[in-house]
């Protein structure tokens, strides 16, 4: 089975022969113990430190359909190395051009994306509030909210109710936490200890959805929610909001209040809070358990990952574009 590999510390990465070797090198340049990986168990590679290697590297990575994903120090996702595009197909990327200039048909896209986001965001609440968290009024305001999504006719009043229904969302985030406070949400630079890991969790929802994206006919750059931009894949960026309640915000609730992170985990540089290497790890350990969760499908009949899941939402959308099915946004029912 493949998976995805993070690779932390600064080093080297070379081929030898179908294994993928690296090789860390500290300040000084001296080299660490390699690390061989099978190519054939590599899904993708997510590094964090700087990378020494060469075209033919990412030639060898590119004929092994392996993606890679860049952060820069401060957690930023600066880019992907994204392998050739094997499943790109004409009929498609006309159709879903056509799903975008159409304001008709991509309003009716975009409608469906905020209605799953703000679903999936409510599941969140409501299982905390059963559970004795002090959150009813911000749920009954998200309710009055989404009520009005069919309403819109534009892209930017969705957006704009989007942003209200987030607002409103994180701000239960305070009651659900303990032993942190996230006072509103804060981006560049996030403020405290919450706001980095929603940062940093949505990045990783981000490019999960980049490589879902990748495994189908759906052209990445071309979206509906958000603006397609010259140096971004927006589609990622939309497909990311209905999945981040379910990944991003139950793991950050996971490693906050079972105290898998700890205040020491985190650090503050340049006003800026950052997970030490040793937090990070714990986060993303406790990210690819959320991944590999499984649920039974309703549809299916058999149990699937959440990391699945993803991938099912990009063939429905493709149905959708395709005038095959109607598009319904993945909403969590359990």
């Amino acid at each position: 089975m493949k998976k995805s590999y993070y690779l932390f510390n600064p080093g080297r990465l070379s081929r030898r022969d179908n294994t993928l070797k690296f090789t860390p090198v500290d300040e000084e340049g001296n080299e660490g113990q390699a690390r061989h990986i099978p190519v054939e168990g590599v899904n993708n590679l997510y590094v964090f430190g700087s990378l020494d290697t060469n075209s033919a590297l990412y030639n060898f990575l590119g004929k092994n359909l392996v993606n890679v994903h860049f952060f820069d120090y401060y957690e930023h996702y600066t880019g992907s190395f994204m392998a050739k595009e094997y499943l790109l197909a004409g009929k498609m990327q006309i159709d879903q051009t056509n799903h975008y200039l159409n304001p008709e048909k991509r309003i009716v896209i975009a409608r469906k994306l905020i209605e799953g986001a703000a679903f999936n965001m409510l599941k969140n609440l409501k299982y905390y509030d059963n559970r004795g968290k002090d959150i009813y009024p911000q749920i009954q305001l998200i309710e009055q909210y989404s009520q009005g999504i069919e309403a819109f006719k534009e892209v930017p009043e969705l957006m704009g109710i989007e942003g209200n229904i987030r607002q409103v969302y994180y701000e239960a985030f305070d009651e659900i936490v303990t032993d942190f406070e996230m006072n509103g949400r804060s981006k560049q630079p996030p403020a405290n200890e919450v706001n980095a890991l929603i940062s940093f969790g949505n990045m990783l929802c981000y490019t999960l959805c980049l490589d879902m994206i990748y495994h189908t006919q759906l052209n990445p750059t071309i979206s509906f929610l958000h603006e397609p931009g010259t140096r971004r894949y927006s589609l990622a960026l939309d497909l990311a909001e209905v999945f981040k309640p379910l990944l991003v915000d139950r793991t950050i609730f996971k490693v906050l209040n079972k105290k898998i992170l700890k205040a020491s985990d985190f650090e503050e540089k340049l006003n800026k809070i950052l997970l030490k290497e040793k937090g990070r790890k714990a986060f993303l350990k406790a990210w690819d358990e959320r991944l590999n969760e499984t649920i039974k499908h309703r549809s299916l009949g058999r149990s699937v990952s959440y990391k699945h899941l993803v991938k099912l939402e990009c063939y429905k959308l493709a149905k959708h574009i395709m005038g095959l099915e109607e598009y319904k946004p993945f909403k969590m029912w359990w």
